[in-house]
């Protein structure tokens, strides 16, 4: 064994957690969390261009389900979820949202639950992929999924009130 391997191995390994901390920017992940809430409240005022405002102009939303025992998915652009114009009031409300963090790149994972016209519809998880740019976190993809319990989980707060 090659001791003068093994001590570059043991020297680089330990400094590994110093040089992921330092990629870290204090309130990243907070920062990031509040793009996804802002997302969220966006898409339930039914403003698709607020929420198109806070992607990359390449970003990708993707949404992926279970229908009759198919796995169903759709994909659009930023400029097609511009051109949203909501049929139906949308009340989506996430909860226990999660960051992980490496220098400008960011996941979030925000599980929500969803009501069309104050009516029960699905629950599921959004993950957002974010890139941190000049002007701050902005999503390059959206995806989630659209489950029913147990699959997924309400919200904890029970049904939402009046909007």
């Amino acid at each position: 064994m090659n001791i003068g391997r093994v001590l570059a191995v043991t020297v680089l390994s330990l400094g590994a957690p110093a040089v992921l901390a330092a990629q870290r920017v204090p309130g990243d992940s907070a920062a990031a969390i509040a793009v996804a809430d802002s997302a969220l409240a966006a898409i339930t005022r039914g403003d698709f261009v607020a929420l198109t405002d806070l992607m990359v102009d390449q970003a990708t939303t993707f949404s992926v389900r279970e229908r009759n025992g198919q796995v169903v998915y759709s994909a659009r652009s930023r400029a097609q979820e511009r051109a949203t114009q909501p049929r139906q009031a949308i009340t989506e409300r996430g909860f226990t949202p999660r960051a992980l963090v490496s220098g400008r790149l960011a996941m979030v994972w925000v599980p929500y639950d969803l009501y069309l016209d104050g009516q029960w519809s699905h629950c599921g998880v959004d993950l957002f992929t974010m890139l941190r740019l000049e002007a701050g976190w902005r999503i390059a993809s959206m995806a989630w999924s659209v489950e029913q319990p147990p699959a997924c989980q309400r919200h904890p707060d029970g049904p939402p009130r009046g909007r």
